[in-house]
């Protein structure tokens, strides 16, 4: 881990002197004003700025997971760029969880702009849309995190009272769960458990995870300007001729300000099977929800790109280890030359589909052919949509 990016978090410990340790929050709170995105009912700004602040603390706790060495900042590492940096199992496809043993199956998305992500509903074209983790499963920034306390292969812990236990085990937490949450928080483990949280939520939503402070962001505001290879990426990338990017991580505001690319609909763009990951195949969207419609087989909710290239690897499943790799996959599909059609990392055919029956022909198949120079041109603009405090992380 480069700490040098970015301050630890602070840590609460048991009999912490609590004047003190509010007095930290409420320095750091000054820091975390909430971005205002939809989601539940908000508190009060400086409420909702102490609330951030206990919830970064939270996300960096170990103690709330059953062996006391897993926090959710372990796998969303913020010094990262929200995303796990370890290699512990298949090369970091996946995360090891708390037991040591046990994994995931998918690749772990960065909490990074997350907070943009509609609730998950149907548009007014029907299709399903929103919705946090790669499945969609969670409605909510907070359904979305408490699900890794609880998930065994996580946090691993047993149940909602074990996890509240842990949070009255620290006076310092009683203290701020009081203050913010009411002088009957912990009177139901259920609505002190929905108050962690609704912490970590507006953690999530805070500047700190959602700066908005890129290259690509800079150069909006006229702070700076691109270079050649990263304007032509852009006009590519943008281009409603010569790419189809813009299909799926679409621009949603007339300047550009505030787009976290990604329209957050649900795609099959024919990843194949990680063949480091014995698991079985992973139907998506169908599975998760529990849906009838096959046409939805395969489908994962089309990632961001913000910090796209420090997240590595890609992919639901963590196929692909470089970036250049993705564009090279999406060009085989409207590109006949043979070249195009071997993977740059095995040196072979690109292995077919895990889910074949349901791609998203009509994106995938749109727009012509790229050569290398524009294929190097949309790289280069990729990482202009790093963040300020992750970009020594790209000359590595």
């Amino acid at each position: 881990m480069n700490t040098a990016l970015a301050p630890a978090p602070a840590r609460i410990l048991p009999g912490a002197d609590q004047a003190l340790v509010a007095g930290i929050v409420l320095c750091v709170a000054v820091l975390v004003a909430g971005l205002g995105w939809p989601g539940p009912a908000r508190a009060a700004p400086v409420q909702q700025s102490e609330r951030a602040a206990l919830g970064e603390t939270l996300f960096s706790d170990p103690d709330l997971s059953r062996e006391r060495n897993q926090s959710c900042a372990t796998c969303h590492d913020p010094a990262h760029g929200f995303a796990d940096p370890r290699t512990d199992v298949a090369s970091g496809a996946v995360s090891l969880g708390s037991d040591g043993t046990s994994h995931g199956v998918r690749n772990v998305p960065t909490v990074s702009y997350a907070a943009a992500t509609p609730r998950f509903h149907k548009d007014a074209k029907g299709r399903f849309v929103g919705g946090q983790f790669l499945d969609g499963r969670a409605d909510t920034l907070e359904a979305q995190a408490g699900g890794p306390l609880l998930n065994p292969v996580e946090m691993a812990m047993p149940d909602k009272a074990s996890v509240v236990a842990r949070l009255k085990e620290k006076p310092a937490y009683v203290e701020a769960f009081h203050r913010l949450y009411g002088a009957d928080v912990f009177k139901s483990d259920d609505r002190a458990f929905s108050a962690l949280t609704q912490a970590l939520a507006a953690y999530e939503r805070s500047p700190e995870v959602s700066p908005f402070d890129s290259r690509y962001d800079r150069f909006l505001r006229g702070e700076l300007k691109l270079t050649d290879r990263e304007e032509l990426g852009r006009v590519l990338f943008f281009s409603n001729q010569f790419t189809n990017c813009h299909l799926c991580h679409q621009i949603s505001s007339s300047d550009g300000a505030g787009e976290t690319f990604s329209n957050s609909q649900f795609h099959n763009i024919g990843v194949p099977r990680n063949p480091a990951l014995d698991v079985p195949v992973d139907h998506g969207l169908l599975a998760t929800r529990k849906l009838k419609d096959k046409r939805l087989d395969g489908r994962f909710k089309v990632p961001t790109l913000r910090n796209v290239a420090v997240t590595g690897p890609y992919m639901h499943n963590g196929v692909f280890k470089e970036l250049r790799t993705v564009i090279l996959f999406y060009n085989k599909y409207n590109s006949s030359s043979p070249n195009r059609q071997v993977d740059p990392e095995t040196d072979r055919a690109w292995d077919p589909p895990e889910v074949p029956d349901t791609l998203s022909r009509t994106e995938l198949e749109f727009g012509p052919a790229l050569d290398d120079r524009r294929i190097d041109a949309l790289v280069a603009f990729l990482k202009t949509l790093t963040d300020r405090r992750y970009e020594p992380l790209l000359d590595r």
